[in-house]
């Protein structure tokens, strides 16, 4: 999957941002930061899904923030999610899951960039400063654009144009799966030609189809496009 998580590192501190994925990734994360003297002072989950809400009893108990609808699906949708996890899981990991506070900022350094696309609540972080964008599940070059639902799609390319002043601004955008890069605005005009073909009822030629799982998403919003064309 590619998971990413995204140390921000400030003076006081480093900001958390979905930690993952596998128990022995989490502990290897705290380890590099304990290398660092870099103690966690908060968290975010940029949405509600199971491998964005993680956390390691060696972050310490730092808040741990996120959007007011992500935090509601967190705790409503809580046993759900805990199943998408998977099992053997270990209970002080399990415990941890998905306890975040709704926030709508919390620190003037960081805008928090609200929309719908690609799951209720989904939140980008801007660090203006940086010219750094942390884009959650959108904007990949790993993963292809995911509604799950035939609703979604509006919702998805509403999303897309809530981040488009902010990929025109940054210099470095971050994916929670896949890699970094400098050139967001390919990231983003690739997701406009997906979902257009799409729409359109044609095949993209987007690279990332050569993955069967990422085909196989594709398979499934074409289905939903032409059920309620």
């Amino acid at each position: 999957m590619a998971t990413t998580s995204t140390v921000v590192a400030g003076p006081g501190g480093v900001l958390l941002v979905d930690p993952s994925w596998v128990p022995s990734e989490l502990d290897a994360l705290a380890t590099a930061l304990d290398e660092r003297d870099w103690p966690v002072v908060g968290g975010f989950a940029t949405h509600a899904h199971h491998d964005h809400l993680l956390w390691h009893p060696r972050f310490g108990d730092a808040p741990r923030w996120a959007s007011p609808r992500t935090a509601e699906l967190a705790r409503s949708e809580r046993a759900s999610l805990l199943e998408s996890l998977g099992a053997g899981w270990p209970d002080e990991l399990v415990d941890l899951f998905g306890r975040v506070e709704p926030t709508l900022g919390f620190d003037e350094r960081i805008e928090l960039v609200v929309h719908d696309g690609h799951a209720p609540g989904h939140t980008a972080l801007w660090l203006a400063d940086q010219l750094v964008l942390v884009a959650g599940d959108m904007l990949s070059d790993r993963e292809v654009p995911l509604p799950f639902g035939p609703d979604d799609l509006p919702a998805y390319l509403a999303g897309l144009d809530r981040l488009a002043p902010y990929v025109a601004r940054a210099a470095v955008l971050v994916p929670g799966h896949g890699t970094p890069t400098t050139d967001p605005a390919a990231r983003l005009d690739a997701d406009r030609r997906y979902l257009d073909e799409v729409v359109a009822g044609r095949v993209p030629e987007d690279e990332r189809l050569a993955d069967a799982e990422n085909r196989a998403e594709y398979e499934h919003l074409a289905e939903m496009v032409r059920a309620t064309g």
